[in-house]
């Protein structure tokens, strides 16, 4: 069986404490971002964007074996980055525990306070999308 929600969290959270300064965790995030997977250009559709991003950010989820494994893009790298982080955390698990999870490491690492105001609502708008997706494959 795989890691359960809140230990992949914790693992993030581990790693986020081996950088001193914020420069280094934005640097963290952008490497994650680059090591996100290519999603298919047909992927990137209307219906995909996620609204109250700054950049743009396409989401995509599918049901595998009762899991909901997501996929996505953004033409900004940072919020590529933290797309992945969610993605790293959420995908694989089921609908029941992606909709019901409570995502702590978003405090714990610090990315709340050193967002920019519209850098955290589209973070926040990221997290409701792959929410509603697990939502929407419960029923």
């Amino acid at each position: 069986m795989g890691k359960c929600i809140n230990d992949i969290q914790d693992e993030i959270i581990e790693e986020f404490e081996l950088f001193e300064d914020w420069m280094d965790k934005y640097e963290h995030i952008v490497e994650m971002g680059k090591k996100l997977p290519v999603i298919d250009p047909a992927m990137k559709t209307e219906d995909r964007l996620i609204d109250g991003c700054q950049s743009q950010v396409w989401l995509a989820a599918h049901l595998s074996d009762g899991k909901v494994f997501y996929t996505a893009d953004s033409d900004a790298i940072i919020t590529r980055g933290m797309v992945s982080l969610l993605i790293r955390v959420f995908s694989g698990h089921t609908p029941d525990e992606i909709a019901n999870a409570e995502l702590y490491m978003v405090d714990r690492i610090g990315l709340t306070s050193h967002l920019s105001p519209t850098r955290s609502n589209g973070l926040l708008s990221m997290i409701k999308r792959m929410k509603t997706y697990a939502k929407a494959h419960l029923t």
